[in-house]
C-alpha cells in the first residue's frame, strides 16, 4: 500500500499548478496550512470515517470547520468553487486524511518557485535579533535562497546550535561536540 506522501504528491502538484496559474499561491498555502493543523492529529479524519455520514455531510462539516479556523475568506471554507471541488474530489476518493501531506508538498513546491527555504535554528538559549540576522544572511549566501528563519530552544544542547534547512543539518551544538570527543576517546 502506498504511503500518504506518495498519495498526496499528485494532488499537491495539481493544486499547486492551478494556484500558480491563478496567482493564488499564498491563499492556497494558507488554506492548506489550516487543513494540515486541523487534520494533523487524526481526530477529524477519524470522525469523517464514520460510515453513517454522507459525502455531503462530510463536505459541510469540513467547510464549516475551515471557515471557523481559517476565516470565511479561506479557499476551503465553502465560498470558493475550486476549493469546494477540491474537497469533493478528496472525499470522493477517500483522500481527506492526506491533506497534511498535500500541504507539505504544496509548500515545498511553493518554496522552490519563490526560491525560499524554511530554516529552523535550535539553540540552548534564545538568539538575539542580531544573531538571527547574521545566521539568516550566512545561510542565504550559502544556500542561494531566501531564508525564512524560525528559532527553537532546547536546553539539552548545553550550548551552540543545530540548524536544519531542508535536507541540510548543521550540528554546531556543544552536546554534539562532547559526544564526538567521548567517541574519539573510547576508540
Amino acid at each position: 500500500m502506498a504511503d500518504n506522501h506518495t498519495i498526496a504528491r499528485p494532488y499537491a502538484q495539481a493544486t499547486f499548478e492551478f494556484a500558480n496559474e491563478s496567482n493564488g499561491l499564498a491563499k492556497w498555502s494558507e488554506a492548506l496550512g489550516v487543513a494540515r493543523d486541523l487534520l494533523g492529529d487524526g481526530q477529524v479524519t477519524k470522525f469523517l470515517g464514520n460510515p453513517a455520514l454522507t459525502d455531503d455531510e462530510r463536505l459541510s462539516f469540513l467547510t464549516d470547520l475551515f471557515a471557523s479556523a481559517g476565516g470565511k475568506s479561506s479557499i476551503l471554507a465553502g465560498g470558493n468553487k475550486q476549493g469546494t471541488n477540491f474537497l469533493k474530489l478528496l472525499l470522493e476518493y477517500r483522500r481527506v486524511s492526506v491533506l497534511p501531506e498535500i500541504a507539505d508538498h504544496f509548500d515545498a513546491l511553493k518554496a522552490e518557485v519563490e526560491n525560499t527555504i524554511d530554516v529552523i535554528v535550535t539553540s540552548a538559549a534564545p538568539l538575539s535579533a542580531a544573531q538571527q540576522k547574521t545566521i539568516a544572511k550566512a545561510l542565504t549566501d550559502r544556500l542561494g535562497r531566501e531564508v525564512n528563519l524560525k528559532t527553537e530552544i532546547n536546553e539539552n544542547l548545553i550550548g551552540g546550535a543545530v540548524i536544519r534547512a531542508g535536507d541540510v543539518v548543521i550540528d554546531g551544538s556543544l552536546r554534539s561536540r562532547l559526544e564526538g570527543l567521548a567517541n574519539a576517546l573510547i576508540t
